[in-house]
């Protein structure tokens, strides 16, 4: 696959640059530039972020940065039993427990949230940092809800962290997911809330906190866009039979869901 001409491989993270030390000088480059690429694009362009994770693992399949890295491609695409692999590996090659919420979230990507429940009550959970334990805490959640146990999958995410009032990068994700889980048991009060509280935490834009904010408020968008081209279709009757009905563009009275 093309790499751009600004990619040098010296863009990756330095303890990835150390592990890469163990293959040839130009082998190690090529791995280097291939990972740049997927961290570039794994948010936007998930499927050609694996593209570039698949070269990677051919080149360098016993380096565990690439397996981490092909993991998380895996993972951005949906393709769940591979990015487990991948995770798996990853960790016989470090030890490290850090992976173990996306090798849960993994489980549940298989439909099979019972597993991903059992993995959040191994002693590996206790290895994690605060974050990674955020993490799993999400993932269990998530497990409840896929098993129809609404109320406990609110009770899950009640924690030290949630109640906590400063910001970490995942309190606005953490807020969101207490939020939507009050709001499927009906709790629609507290979940406003907590969509509020979310939103004040997400200065990254992560959640669609607004968005659901102003489907509980009753808030309808108009594409402006469309609103002109409709105008320019119909001329003037338009806009004054919709007068003549009542139907002028308002905050209110109906809602649009955006996911």
């Amino acid at each position: 696959m093309p790499i751009p001409e600004d990619v040098t491989g010296e863009e990756i993270d330095k303890a990835v640059r150390q592990e890469l030390q163990s293959l040839p000088k130009t082998l190690a480059e090529d791995v280097a530039k291939n990972l740049v690429m997927v961290a570039r694009l794994l948010d936007e362009e998930p499927e050609r972020a694996y593209g570039y994770a698949r070269v990677a693992l051919r080149l360098a399949s016993r380096v565990a940065a690439v397996r981490e890295a092909a993991g998380f491609a895996a993972y951005g695409t949906g393709k769940y039993a591979e990015a487990l692999k991948e995770f798996r590996a990853a960790r016989r090659m470090t030890g490290s427990a850090e992976l173990w919420p996306l090798m849960a979230d993994c489980e549940r990507g298989l439909g099979r949230p019972e597993k991903a429940l059992a993995m959040a009550g191994e002693p590996e959970v206790q290895k994690l940092d605060r974050a990674g334990q955020v993490e799993m805490r999400l993932v269990a959640a998530g497990a409840r809800r896929d098993l129809g146990q609404a109320d406990a999958a609110v009770v899950t995410l009640q924690s030290p962290e949630l109640a906590s009032n400063a910001v970490h990068p995942w309190t606005a994700r953490l807020r969101y997911a207490y939020a939507d889980a009050l709001l499927a048991v009906g709790r629609e009060g507290e979940a406003r809330d907590w969509f509020a509280k979310a939103l004040e935490a997400d200065q990254a834009g992560t959640t669609d906190a607004s968005d659901r904010l102003a489907e509980m408020d009753g808030v309808q968008f108009t594409d402006a866009l469309v609103e002109d081209e409709d105008e320019d279709e119909g001329g003037v009757e338009e806009p004054r039979a919709e007068a003549e009905a009542g139907g002028e563009a308002q905050s209110g009275g109906g809602s649009e869901k955006t996911e």
